[in-house]
């Protein structure tokens, strides 16, 4: 408790320094472009998808309250980062007040554990379905999954929750600039002036043990799961099994290979800093803008959904201008 007091009364502000080679008016202009397009993008894809599921009853199953799940959590993760990543861009440095720091991290750390559940909780879903297809709507009914995918949340945030505290015991009575867009865990517990061994980790166990359980899970469940589609008699039934499946598969490949490669870059000897932190950064909204994407042009149903919306906005538009 010691270490809690006395960390929030050395240092009371972080100053967020950004990409050490791209400080230039230009750079930062050119980056405040390109992440705000790419913020935007994020929101009207992901917050389409929420309001096809909420107007349109007929998706109110099992699978498509994950996919809305999904989106609301990848605009969580884009939004717990970027507007402080623009306001960065803009102003070149920004301060961060040490308790808005950490409430980052923590949110940061949080909301990727409880992708990577989430993403398990997809697989099951698909297990079940295709596996155990007498026996979905008990197992998979609509109060199950929004029950499961709560159990994700708090899984997610229960995970992260020791190495945020184990973090603020420690003292930081200087410096304060972090290295990075925002608040990292790995950039603010370098600033630690005790000993971060502990810390880090527990920090790198847990981030492994998140990663690597669901993706084993996911990895056992699609292995049963294409197991038993080979089996089913008709080609038809098998390509419409393959076919829901690689929707789900193509979901999971872009967040976990994304965040594979941002493990790996950060142990290359020799990565400069700036690449450390843009792939770190790409890990956290490249999938949020992929998803909405994947979903619309794979998923039948979203598709004819979002064709019945546009029509039904074309017509009231046309009415009241009649």
């Amino acid at each position: 408790m010691s270490g809690l007091n006395h960390s929030s009364s050395s240092v009371t502000e972080f100053i967020i320094i950004g990409f050490p080679g791209l400080r230039d008016q230009e750079s930062r202009k050119a980056l405040f472009a390109i992440f705000l397009t790419v913020y935007l993008c994020i929101l009207l894809g992901n917050l389409l998808l929420v309001f096809i599921f909420m107007t349109d009853r007929t998706l109110h199953t099992p699978m498509y309250i994950l996919v809305c799940g999904l989106a609301v959590l990848d605009v969580a993760i884009t939004t717990n980062t970027v507007p402080s990543m623009l306001v960065l861009f803009h102003l070149e440095v920004r301060s961060a007040p040490f308790a808005a720091c950490f409430s980052q991290v923590a949110l940061f750390l949080g909301l990727f554990s409880t992708e990577c559940f989430l993403l398990g909780l997809m697989a099951y879903d698909r297990y079940i379905a295709i596996c155990d297809p007498l026996h979905y709507p008990n197992k998979m009914s609509n109060s199950r999954i929004s029950k499961l995918m709560s159990c994700c949340w708090l899984a997610g945030f229960f995970c992260a929750t020791p190495t945020v505290v184990l973090a603020l015991r420690l003292p930081f009575c200087g410096p304060n600039k972090v290295i990075h867009c925002f608040c990292d865990f790995s950039s603010v517990l370098a600033l630690a002036c005790g000993d971060i061994v502990i810390p880090s980790f527990v920090g790198f166990s847990t981030g492994m043990s998140v990663l690597l359980i669901p993706l084993i899970f996911i990895l056992f469940s699609y292995a049963r799961i294409i197991f038993s589609v080979v089996r089913i008699a008709s080609a038809k039934g098998r390509l419409k099994a393959f076919y829901t499946c690689a929707t789900h598969m193509l979901v999971i490949s872009v967040f976990f290979l994304v965040a594979a490669g941002a493990f790996i870059s950060n142990r290359i000897p020799g990565t400069s800093v700036d690449i450390r932190m843009m792939v770190l950064i790409i890990q956290n909204i490249f999938p949020a803008l992929m998803n909405p994407v994947i979903y619309c042009l794979r998923t039948k149903e979203i598709r004819s959904s979002l064709m019945k919306t546009l029509k039904k906005s074309k017509i009231i538009a046309e009415t009241r201008n009649g």
